[in-house]
């Protein structure tokens, strides 16, 4: 070739030197198409785009067409290798497993060959060869989910219609949702584990490649499955699947995989459901509180209170256990079921009074601010002289309210605050708000309740001349003896300590010992009220005296003696009227000995 001066227009080997050439590959076996590949290899290396060089070629590669061919087999074997490149296994005669199974984090030994090879035959800086490689790993990534997906082919319906299975398939279709999206993300976990051991060229993120197929395909998957087998609730079932989603966006964030739109936004696909729950348990709820749904009329607990109470709240509490899984996820829910149980609370409420308005409307008229008109007057002229007695349905009535206030709403309300510490600083409103506004309105109610027993029982000691209290103390101006004021009280004390051994009988222990401080209070202020009215005559003192000191004596005497160890020491102290009674007896009083009995 040198010597017949070869180059661009000179490319031909012609004469004896042709000839030798020949006879040099005959003699020592060189093949002809051999022969014409290293003579092709010359040529391209001065090749120019004219006729007789790509003549030229032409002729030297016609017998060499196993070349391109051989070049289309090493692209296939390519292809099978990164598109299986998670099950590659050189036990196998094939090469590839026989059977689907979990993704390793180990690159397959054939992997790194492969990678050498297509970099052999391409050139990996062009945009081209790049495209290419990746178009083969995003092959991977579709076959592997489409295995993943066909686990639960058989939920998804095919003519949008809800697909109402029975209890034991559905559950068993949440469950096989959930592996789904475990297996979906452990793909994605497998392919950060191949990604590190830095086998596959720079340009290939194979994380980000494989999630952003992975993520949209199990997103489109657990949509098309929710609207098929819809959640009515957050059953285990149904809650591990939303905590696999929830962990699912998570853990990809946490493993600095790039956004990726249409993939799982475990919020977004619950959120609607979330909602239908919520509203679904208020309205089930809220059901049970009507007065025709309403069970247990007069009967007691071992805590001398309805059973409605207890039953409510018991399902409040296994309402709020049902939505852990969400609040401690997404806590921005926690004032959507606020708002629910605050709902159902009032209504709870307003059962009571419509179960037990037989027994709460004599109170009504003790409840209302007094209106001294002409038809109040009359009204108090037509008033039954009838004694009231507390009936056991009231007891049962303020026996649940204070329950409720003191027991079973607390643990409602340390469930919310216990919530309140997942919401995030710089939230315009606290949980709590509305539980808040319940407990005003019970604990009002409840008082009001109260305040209208003790009423009544006030106006019982004014039934009779015998045991009005601030007649007692008129007449004791003209009483010479301690004993005769003693015997004057004697009516009243009979009356005031059979009364307060029924409310024993009605009332559990902390509404009794209310009522009857109430009560106590109460006749002090009989006492304040007729030493105000004579602050200028002294000659009632006395009489006060003895009269508060009786009074003292028997409200203390019997609480102790009904409730017995179980009553705080602080009870047993006076109330303020008591306090202010005394007061004003021991400013009047000629010196400390005086008053010795009130202590």
């Amino acid at each position: 070739m040198k010597v017949q001066r070869f180059q661009q227009r000179n490319l031909h080997l012609y004469g004896s030197w042709k000839w030798l050439l020949t006879e040099f590959a005959s003699y020592y076996g060189v093949s002809d198409v051999y022969t014409k590949l290293r003579y092709l290899s010359y040529v391209m290396d001065v090749a120019t785009p004219t006729a007789d060089c790509l003549t030229l070629v032409h002729e030297l590669l016609m017998p060499n067409r196993i070349l391109g061919e051989t070049k289309d087999q090493i692209e296939q074997i390519l292809s099978l290798v990164f598109e299986n490149y998670k099950s590659l296994d050189e036990s196998s005669l094939s090469g590839i497993m026989d059977v689907f199974k979990p993704a390793t984090g180990l690159a397959a030994p054939a992997l790194e060959p492969a990678v050498k090879l297509y970099s052999l035959l391409h050139d990996v800086l062009s945009p081209e060869a790049q495209k290419n490689l990746c178009h083969y790993f995003q092959a991977a990534a579709r076959k592997r989910s489409r295995r993943h997906l066909a686990e639960t082919d058989e939920f998804i319906t095919t003519n949008n219609e809800p697909n109402f299975l029975d209890p034991v398939a559905m559950s068993t279709a949440y469950q096989k949702m959930t592996s789904l999206c475990m297996n979906i993300k452990n793909e994605i976990f497998t392919d950060i584990e191949i990604h590190k051991q830095d086998i596959l060229p720079s340009f290939i993120d194979l994380p980000n490649l494989s999630a952003s197929i992975y993520s949209t395909e199990l997103c489109s998957r657990l949509r098309a499955f929710l609207l098929a087998c819809p959640p009515s609730g957050p059953s285990p079932p149904v809650a591990e699947l939303v905590i696999a989603t929830a962990d699912f966006q998570r853990d990809l964030s946490s493993w600095n995989i790039s956004h990726v739109k249409g993939g799982v936004e475990a919020k977004e696909l619950f959120h609607l459901y979330i909602m239908i729950w919520i509203q679904d348990k208020r309205q089930s709820l809220l059901e049970s509180c009507k007065l025709d749904k309403v069970k247990w009329s007069g009967v007691r607990t071992q805590y001398s209170t309805t059973p409605f109470v207890d039953e409510m709240y018991d399902r409040l509490k296994e309402t709020l256990s049902d939505y852990e899984v969400i609040i401690c996820r997404w806590p921005e829910y926690i004032f959507v079921l606020e708002n629910a149980i605050s709902d159902i609370e009032k209504a709870i409420v307003e059962a009571l009074d419509k179960q037990y308005a037989d027994v709460v409307t004599p109170l009504k008229e003790n409840m209302a601010p007094k209106k001294f008109g002409l038809k109040y007057v009359q009204k108090l002229a037509k008033r039954s002289v009838c004694a009231y007695t507390v009936p056991d349905e009231l007891g049962i009535l303020l026996n649940s309210m204070k329950r409720m206030l003191d027991v079973l709403r607390p643990k409602i309300e340390t469930q919310f605050k216990s919530w309140g510490s997942c919401i995030p600083d710089g939230g315009n409103t606290a949980p709590g708000e509305r539980l808040s506004e319940v407990t005003v309105m019970l604990r009002t109610k409840f008082r009001g309740y109260l305040q209208a027993v003790v009423e009544k029982l006030a106006e019982n000691t004014k039934l009779q001349n015998v045991t009005k209290l601030k007649k007692i103390l008129q007449d004791s101006k003209e009483t010479v003896g301690e004993s005769d004021i003693r015997s004057r009280m004697e009516p009243l004390k009979e009356q005031l300590t059979s009364t307060v051994n029924h409310l024993h009988t009605v009332f559990e222990t902390q509404v009794f010992i209310a009522i009857c401080r109430w009560y106590w209070d109460r006749m002090g202020q009989d006492v304040l009220s007729f030493l105000e009215n004579r602050k200028e005559n002294r000659s009632w003192y006395k009489g006060s005296r003895i009269a508060v000191s009786i009074l003292d004596d028997t409200f203390a005497s019997q609480m102790q003696q009904l409730v017995g160890n179980a009553l705080p020491e602080k009870d047993l102290e006076p109330p303020r009227s008591i306090m202010e009674v005394r007061s004003m007896l021991c400013k009047d009083a000629h010196n400390s000995k005086d008053n010795s009995f009130f202590y």
